[in-house]
């Protein structure tokens, strides 16, 4: 009799157990970051864009629009570094897309620190954050992380791994391919929902790295064909289709995942690696992707979670994406640790509709150079020359390694065009240097770049060996 007594009561607990389960895992949100390639800032339409992008501006509308957010840095690979692992550059040693010298050697004056290609297999990630909250992982598309020094998604915390364009070069691709599904992102997109329908019982984190809009430019012939009725035409007629399908994209998968059972309850992140190719004029904004004037590296970031974010709410504080490790780590319950290092804070409280109202310093240090000079930029051979870049408040400050190291430094500022300042409140555009204008600023904000430094160990280009 006891021992039947005692079966019911197990099989009780048990089933109790079970049942309590799922609704103790739909108290953690699921969580889905969308990012981008090479989508501008001004490529958007709810920043007044020339191009249309409906189902962005929706969810804009729905979410928070953080005005003044910031790629990690001005290209892709670097920028992909710190989001993943909530750090500026100089932690991780990720600085550029395969190497740091990049343009006619003969032109650089100093030698760049070298480049790292990916994020160490040790290093703590986004993705093993969240997966330690109890949450699945997956990453779906564009890595860029897992070169000799780096290691694959499933080695960053990542269980599963999909890239629908392989491990194929874009090129590679054939036209039919590409007319029908380009850069992959509806085929992306079935397996971002199949994967999820999946996952009934257990929060979720999806990263939806896609692989548009970067060159080579793709669009469906549909697209083309409706576009070129308005009058445009080539590498325009190019652009604006494969933006309009990459919108298209988005929203198909937006509206996917809030039909599902737990879909009201996942979080959108949506932003981009960095900003727009010169194939897209950013203007106002000055410069295009591997600069870092505004038209590099501002970016759209919208975050929308239903029943949180206050809908049609803008955030006006300049914000990064190394801030998207701890916001993240915030919603999912997950712990951050102090060892980890990390230079960004979380966005939560701004959700709500209040503005963070920071003052605290933000950082991008390159010391290397890219090639390829961009719209309204500060040198005709190289999109960027070795630099360090701070945004504190309404100020804009940058100081230039070459002419830093050897052109006097601090003792013939401004006379060598070391350092920049731009007050950014009135001049996103960065058309009025006002280095010379604004002494006392300028040299308190170049205090904090070189205590910056010193205290986080940024690495400078080094003076060339004779015969370089």
């Amino acid at each position: 009799m006891k021992n039947t007594l005692l079966t019911k009561v197990l099989c009780a607990l048990i089933c109790f157990t079970l049942s309590v389960s799922p609704s103790i895992a739909a108290d953690k949100p699921n969580i889905m970051l969308i990012v981008a390639d090479d989508l501008g800032w001004k490529d958007v339409g709810y920043n007044d864009g020339a191009f249309k992008t409906p189902n962005i501006d929706a969810l804009a509308k729905a979410g928070v629009v953080f005005t003044q957010g910031y790629a990690a840095a001005a290209n892709c690979q670097p920028s992909r570094a710190s989001l993943m692992r909530g750090q500026y550059t100089a932690r991780h040693g990720v600085y550029a897309v395969d190497s740091t010298k990049r343009g006619p050697v003969d032109e650089m004056r100093l030698e760049p620190v070298p480049n790292k290609s990916g994020l160490a297999p040790t290093a703590p990630t986004i993705a093993k954050a969240i997966r330690s909250a109890g949450y699945e992982t997956a990453l779906f598309g564009k890595w860029h992380l897992g070169g000799p020094d780096g290691a694959s998604p499933t080695q960053q915390g990542f269980s599963v791994f999909r890239d629908a364009i392989e491990s194929r070069k874009v090129s590679e691709r054939t036209a039919l391919t590409a007319s029908t599904d380009p850069k992959a992102m509806y085929t992306t997109n079935r397996n971002v929902i199949t994967w999820a329908t999946e996952r009934k019982d257990t929060p979720w984190f999806a990263a939806v790295m896609y692989h548009g809009i970067h060159t080579p430019l793709e669009a469906r012939t549909a697209t083309l064909e409706r576009l070129q009725i308005t009058g445009l035409r080539g590498q325009k007629l190019k652009y604006a289709a494969c933006l309009a399908d990459f919108d298209d994209a988005i929203g198909s998968l937006i509206k996917q995942i809030r039909a599902l059972p737990r879909g009201r309850e996942t979080v959108v992140i949506f932003t981009s690696d960095n900003g727009a190719t010169q194939q897209s004029p950013q203007e106002p904004l000055r410069g295009n992707k591997g600069a870092y004037y505004e038209g590099g590296i501002r970016v759209p970031l919208i975050i929308d979670w239903p029943g949180h974010t206050k809908a049609s709410t803008a955030c006006y504080s300049p914000v990064t994406l190394v801030d998207i490790f701890p916001t993240l780590c915030e919603i999912a319950g997950a712990t951050v640790n102090a060892d980890w290092k990390l230079d960004g804070i979380s966005l939560v409280r701004a959700l709500d509709g209040a503005d963070l109202n920071l003052e605290r310093a933000i950082f991008w240090h390159f010391p290397g150079y890219l090639d390829t000079p961009v719209l309204r930029g500060r040198d005709p051979i190289f999109r960027t020359r070795p630099v360090t870049v701070m945004r504190k408040g309404d100020y804009k400050l940058f100081v230039y390694h070459e002419e830093w190291l050897l052109d006097g430094g601090a003792s013939n500022v401004p006379g060598n065009r070391a350092v920049e300042l731009y007050y950014m409140k009135n001049d996103s555009g960065e058309r009025q240097e006002l280095s010379a204008a604004e002494p006392s600023i300028r040299d308190a904000l170049l205090a904090e770049v070189l205590a910056f430094w010193k205290a986080n160990g940024n690495p400078l280009p080094t003076l060339k060996k004779v015969g370089n």
